[in-house]
């Protein structure tokens, strides 16, 4: 069932907006005690304030997801706001809680990373700052209108461009936030530029009219329809860091902070695509035969070809570019490229076209993704803390110093390579099979094969950990909420891939797109 409330927004619409409410208050306020608290109390305070936001705005989602009884037998309510410019369903509510978990993480994380970076002058801005990044990523979930996306991703991106420059006394901080900056700006310019087209040859920004309509311009302006599509398509490729798009990536990460390096990989990246499958099956999957139904368009074979391309020089490339990196960082950076791109095989082969849910699929390993890289960065925070450096070699003897933080940097990596039996190994599976059933065996084939590849880079961590001397025999410590982060992701990385069917089949029923997409417009 789809609600709609297309004149103004009421007492109850307002009430599906007071996650971003929490969001957008607590940051005004935040802000406000920056400038009032003593240096001596304003770290601290902010920071577990933050936390607490993040945790609020948690909490109202999934009370949200339960009063929609996304369990029950009658499927999920759609709630459609201000001409559907925004829309509550089941997708967007999950992937919501996705982003703000993502958050929580990498802020326990940073409580203590940012403290301890004496390149960052203003720490408790740093916490502040997360705020209406997270706002942003949680409009994109909902969005329904390119207006309402395209402000939705400025917001995202402007704050993380100020959350990578707080490292003010870092030249690699300066030089990153330059980066991002300007290739912000780029696929930003692109991404405008397809929505300008889309609403020329549709008259509408919102995506359920255009999914109504755009089969109809084909007839008249296919190739602004092209030009539209592949723009988009292009500028989102930037956003997730997909190659050919990716140079940008490991010099960014590396100067960045560690806990935004991981805000950077996870909250951002998962953020685009969210907005990317908005768009592509708002546009083209399910509501007309634009891309896949009873006649294919030309059109519609060349935007999946396009993203299977795109998914497969993804892998390829940051598979093969991380063999040569020793800086952990950046291989972090280029291990993002590939998960990069096994995200975006589900796209790629039609969301919600073959009899498994693609759209599950794809939320199973985006979940996977989050734990696994979360945890990842939280260890390599503590490792350089410790060493003073980002380098392959920091992490010799680890185990020697600390057993613990080892194993579980163990659990994170081999789920990163998708080995058994770890959510990384499930989330591949899936998106493996799906390929196969839609009979795309090349892309199953270069998953299979980057995959093996990859091997190598992950497995010359564990080497050092468990096979290289250490320089130092002092043990090393870990902060208590690092620690927490730390543990939290790898027994959930565990979880994903001991109890997968269990979790499959909670995304199948709760990660829902409604195909009545659309609400009649005045013209």
């Amino acid at each position: 069932m789809v609600t709609t409330a297309t004149q103004s927004l009421t007492g109850p619409d307002v009430a599906y907006l007071v996650p971003e409410i929490i969001l957008v208050g607590m940051a005004i306020l935040l802000t406000i005690a920056d400038l009032l608290l003593p240096n001596t109390v304003r770290r601290g305070f902010l920071s577990w304030l933050t936390l607490a936001s993040l945790a609020g705005a948690a909490a109202v989602v999934v009370w949200q997801l339960l009063s929609f009884d996304p369990f029950g037998e009658g499927g999920a309510e759609v709630i459609s706001l201000l001409h559907d410019s925004y829309r509550i369903d089941g997708f967007a509510l999950a992937m919501k809680l996705v982003i703000l978990a993502a958050s929580m993480l990498i802020l326990l994380m940073g409580i203590r990373t940012i403290g301890r970076d004496d390149a960052i002058p203003d720490k408790g801005e740093t916490f502040t700052m997360m705020l209406p990044a997270v706002t942003g990523a949680l409009v994109l979930c909902s969005t329904a209108d390119l207006i309402t996306m395209f402000v939705g991703l400025e917001l995202l991106g402007i704050s993380t461009y100020v959350l990578i420059g707080f490292r003010k006394k870092s030249k690699l901080a300066a030089e990153a936030a330059f980066k991002y900056v300007v290739i912000g700006a780029v696929s930003s310019a692109f991404i405008l530029f397809g929505m300008s087209y889309l609403y020329g040859v549709t008259g509408s920004t919102n995506l359920g009219w255009i999914a109504a309509t755009l089969d109809r311009s084909l007839t008249e302006y296919e190739a602004l329809v092209y030009v539209a599509l592949f723009f988009l398509v292009a500028g989102f490729a930037v956003k997730i860091a997909a190659a050919p798009f990716h140079a940008w990536s490991p010099d960014v990460y590396q100067g960045a902070a560690t806990p935004v390096t991981a805000f950077l990989a996870v909250v951002s990246k998962a953020a685009a695509f969210i907005a990317l499958v908005r768009v592509i099956f708002n546009t083209a999957i399910i509501q007309t035969p634009f891309i896949l139904g009873p006649n294919v368009s030309p059109v519609g074979e060349d935007v999946l070809l396009a993203l299977k391309v795109l998914a497969a020089a993804a892998m390829i490339v940051g598979t093969t570019a991380a063999l040569r990196q020793k800086n952990v960082k950046r291989l972090l950076a280029l291990s993002g490229v590939a998960n990069a791109g096994y995200l975006l095989v589900p796209l790629a082969i039609g969301i919600g076209t073959t009899s498994t849910n693609n759209l599950g699929d794809f939320s199973f390993y985006l979940v996977a993704y989050m734990f696994m890289t979360i945890g990842a960065f939280a260890v390599m925070a503590v490792v350089s803390h410790a060493a003073g450096h980002d380098e392959l070699k920091g992490y010799a003897g680890l185990y020697y110093r600390a057993p613990w933080t080892a194993a579980g940097m163990v659990v994170l990596l081999i789920s990163l390579a998708g080995l058994p039996v770890t959510g990384g190994f499930f989330g591949k599976l899936f998106i493996l099979l799906s390929a196969a059933q839609m009979k795309d065996y090349w892309l199953a084939a270069i998953m299979i094969v980057t995959s093996v590849i990859s091997y190598y880079f992950y497995f010359s961590i564990i080497r050092q950990m468990f096979m290289r001397t250490a320089e130092t025999e002092a043990k090393l410590n870990v902060a208590v909420p690092t620690g927490i982060a730390i543990w939290i992701c790898v027994a959930a990385t565990l979880a994903l891939g001991f109890l997968p069917n269990a979790f499959m089949e909670m995304l199948e029923q709760v990660v829902t797109l409604s195909r009545d997409v659309w609400v009649a417009m005045p013209r």
